[in-house]
């Protein structure tokens, strides 16, 4: 049951889904939203433009209807008239066709948003399948389409078939009337009708786009293991990431050890922490810590150091403030430049005893160590 339950899609499209989708072309679309933009634009475009452009036609009947003897008779001349017809009325038409352009260019902002995909212009072989073709045929979505269809003609034939039916009358008397008349009334009835037919196309459409953008999410919809598949993809795989880590801190671990046979002393707790410190009076303006770890690493930087003849030095206290309160390549904190200086000062006079002889320098015992910046006394007070 549990694996059932993770084939089933139940999860929500991520953001990474959505615009995978729209790379690929897909977005969510109401043809019934763009036939009614366009319509709509129409429609007002003939309301407003409609006077200039029968009169242009008008115009245009009265001059290439009448043909002069010349023209009738050479070739040349008839075709120039009839291009000059053409182009006055492409002329005329040019507003309400830009018109029209602007709208159906403009409409599918209005649900999916404008969307360029190189994607959706190649060539899928899988759409050649005889197979997937059938079972397109039979699918949900060519239902829904052929009930969407269906309406949409029972609605519009109910409408047209009202608006004739009550200008019925109307429209058997225009035989009898003058043509300007019957003219006027023929235009109030197309307009009618269109208003009606319009009006019922934009309750389609109110329906029609909140299906659209319920089945575009119900179709991107993700199984839980492909939400966690994207999740490995997009965040890195765990384990990969775990072990990138690890050698990260390896690497800095090596380079560490490295730089403990430049270190001026190591002071340790003795066994748990050990600290390397460095200082050069010309770039530093306080001593560093170059190298630092408690336990096996610990052990392993005073191995390091008795190897190349670093001198150790015992200081519990000290070791265990430095290590919590410093990271490598920090300064020591300004509270322990007392303590580490008497310790670098024991150094340098060590040094001297060994290259020049005379009193061998006493070691220092009773630093001065805030008892805030041990971690032990902070647990014993807790």
């Amino acid at each position: 049951m549990a694996q059932d339950s993770d084939l089933e899609k139940t999860e929500q499209p991520t953001g990474r889904r959505i615009e995978k989708a729209r790379e690929e072309g897909d977005v969510p679309r109401s043809r019934e939203l763009a036939t009614c933009t366009v319509l709509l634009a129409g429609g007002m475009g003939l309301l407003m433009m409609g006077g200039r452009l029968n009169q242009a036609m008008l115009v245009n009947m009265h001059s290439n209807l009448r043909i002069s003897r010349e023209s009738a008779f050479d070739f040349n001349l008839l075709i120039s008239k009839i291009s000059a017809g053409i182009l006055d009325l492409l002329i005329a038409f040019a507003p309400l066709a830009l018109l029209l352009l602007i709208v159906i260019i403009g409409s599918p902002a209005l649900i999916g948003g404008w969307n360029v995909s190189s994607k959706a212009f190649m060539p899928k072989f899988s759409k050649l399948n005889p197979i997937n073709g059938i079972s397109n045929l039979f699918s949900k979505n060519s239902l829904v389409e052929l009930v969407k269809a269906v309406l949409k003609a029972i609605l519009v034939g109910s409408v047209s078939y009202m608006v004739m039916a009550h200008d019925f009358d109307m429209i058997l008397s225009l035989s009898t009337q003058p043509l300007e008349s019957s003219i006027a009334q023929v235009d109030g009835i197309l307009i009618k009708g269109f208003l009606f037919i319009v009006s019922a196309l934009v309750l389609i459409a109110i329906i029609d786009v909140p299906y659209q953008l319920w089945n575009y999410n119900n179709k991107l919809k993700m199984t839980k293991e492909e939400v966690k598949q994207e999740s490995k993809e997009s965040e890195g795989n765990p384990e990969i990431k775990a072990r990138i880590r690890q050698q990260q801190r390896e690497m800095a671990r090596r380079r560490m050890m490295a730089e403990i046979p430049k270190a001026d002393v190591v002071i340790t707790n003795p066994t748990h922490y050990a600290v390397a410190i460095k200082y050069d009076d010309g770039l530093m303006g306080a001593p560093r810590v170059i190298a630092k770890g408690a336990d096996d690493i610990a052990l392993k930087i005073r191995e390091i150091a008795s190897e190349h003849q670093v001198p150790t030095l015992e200081s519990p206290k000290l070791a265990r403030a430095l290590y919590a309160h410093t990271e490598l390549g920090d300064e020591i904190p300004q509270a322990l430049y007392a303590a580490v200086a008497e310790i670098l000062a024991y150094i340098f006079q060590l040094r001297t005893y060994k290259t020049q002889g005379g009193y061998y320098p006493d070691v220092p015992r009773a630093l001065d160590v805030p008892d805030a910046l041990d971690p032990h006394f902070q647990g014993a007070n807790a």
